[in-house]
């Protein structure tokens, strides 16, 4: 008969499992109700820095909602792949995940005045959201095996390292602060790029993209997606009623709505070719293009207070066409690390050139600054573009895109047995 101690050891092991090992992460999972929550909250985070940039739309505005979303981007990036490689859906996984949310609770609080006066307050609470990053990385790292030791031991360090420097940075005026943590954010992330471009075969197995971590990127912009239509009530809310007014903030939403078929049409949802660099490409990628999503929630507010004027607030113009240019060559950038950018060239290679053009055309649709209502019409459109060649595409060639879908769905399964030989 089992014991009561027996018992109550067997259930710890259960709630509190140590890290997974590199390689043991399960390459087909669902993404949990635990991560999803986590990612809520990061988007708070996120909708707080655009909230402050609707409010302070120049440069000095936009560099500040860089550094920040930067550092808050590449805080949710760390915790979502250490959940993918390490974590499990257990008390342990549940409390690694609660302890990162309690920082960033306050974290966010302090995001409005992250420029100045709570500038501080935000260096601190940054660096140690980074510290309790690392010591999760640490904890994980205990159980190596030794081809992962020393890509284990850069990241630990690197993590600890920003942490160090966010810390520190309170020190700092705050200009000197804010152009500090851009630079970090530049480091780490040229830093994760060299780990990843050479790291042993082994190693790129087990940091290559899985179907989760495909869905968790694509969950998370849609999530930000969300934050565009929070802008554009905000907006009207705000302001008197009426049919210009209104017309406006309808527009604005369909140009938010533009952004999601440009990404999940074109790149969303797709797994990156299983190589050192099309991984680093399809992870990094997903930072700027979730940024210029955010931004141009933020450019919406100004959209709709200003419906009635003759021209765009310039500042509101830049950002919301500059973002949307954005969102158009980032997802081809992004595309072109894809499996089905080879398998689809007679798709991908004129779409990706239709997309310049068609970025270039925002922007000068932001030069020219039209009547905010002209202005959204504008984008609609020019976001229809895209959309309308892969459309006739399709139609043209639909038997053989139908042949070239089952070659690559057999590609992939080759790839995943080859990969899996590969963890064996």
């Amino acid at each position: 008969m089992t014991s009561r101690h027996e018992q109550w050891t067997r259930l710890r092991r259960q709630l509190w499992q140590p890290p997974r090992a590199h390689g043991e992460q399960p390459r087909e999972r669902v993404v949990g109700p635990l991560e999803l929550f986590y990612d809520l909250v990061v988007v708070v985070l996120v909708a707080q820095a655009a909230h402050h940039l609707a409010g302070d739309l120049d440069w000095h505005g936009l560099g500040l909602f860089a550094a920040v979303f930067a550092l808050v981007w590449i805080a949710w990036f760390n915790g979502t792949l250490h959940h993918e490689l390490h974590g499990h859906e257990d008390a342990r996984g549940r409390s690694m995940f609660l302890l990162q949310i309690l920082v960033l609770v306050p974290l966010g609080a302090f995001i409005p005045g992250a420029g100045g006066a709570r500038g501080v307050a935000f260096a601190v609470t940054a660096g140690v959201l980074f510290a309790v990053l690392a010591v999760l990385w640490l904890l994980a790292a205990r159980g190596d095996s030794p081809e992962f030791r020393r890509p284990s031991r850069l990241f630990v360090t690197g993590t600890a390292a920003c942490a160090v420097v966010l810390a520190a940075s309170a020190a700092l005026p705050a200009d000197v602060r804010v152009l500090t943590w851009g630079l970090l954010a530049v480091a780490y992330l040229a830093g994760f790029a060299v780990m990843i471009g050479t790291a042993t075969p082994v190693q790129a197995v087990a940091l290559s993209v899985t179907a989760a971590l495909t869905e968790r990127f694509g969950l998370f912009i849609i999530i930000v997606l969300g934050e565009t239509v929070t802008g554009v009530v905000d907006g009207l809310a705000h302001e008197p009623t009426n049919a210009l007014t209104l017309a406006v903030g309808l527009v604005a939403v369909v140009i938010g709505f533009g952004a999601w078929w440009t990404y999940f049409d074109f790149a969303g949802h797709r797994r990156p070719r299983p190589t050192r660099a099309s991984t680093v490409q399809w992870m990094l990628v997903h930072m700027p293009l979730t940024a210029a999503v955010a931004a141009m929630g933020a450019a919406m507010v100004g959209l709709v207070e200003h419906a009635h004027d003759s021209r765009t607030p310039a500042a509101t113009a830049w950002v919301l066409c500059g973002g949307a240019a954005v969102v158009l060559c980032a997802t081809m950038v992004l595309a072109a690390s894809l499996r089905v950018w080879h398998l689809h060239r007679g798709l991908y290679r004129p779409l990706s050139r239709t997309c310049v053009v068609v970025a270039v055309m925002c922007v000068g649709v932001g030069a020219a600054r039209p009547a905010p209502l002209v202005l959204g019409l504008a984008l609609v459109l020019l976001l229809g573009v895209p959309w309308g060649l892969a459309v006739a595409y399709r139609l043209a060639h639909e038997e053989e895109l139908s042949h070239e879908e089952e070659s690559a769905a057999e590609e992939v399964s080759a790839v995943a047995e080859r990969q899996d030989d590969n963890r064996r």
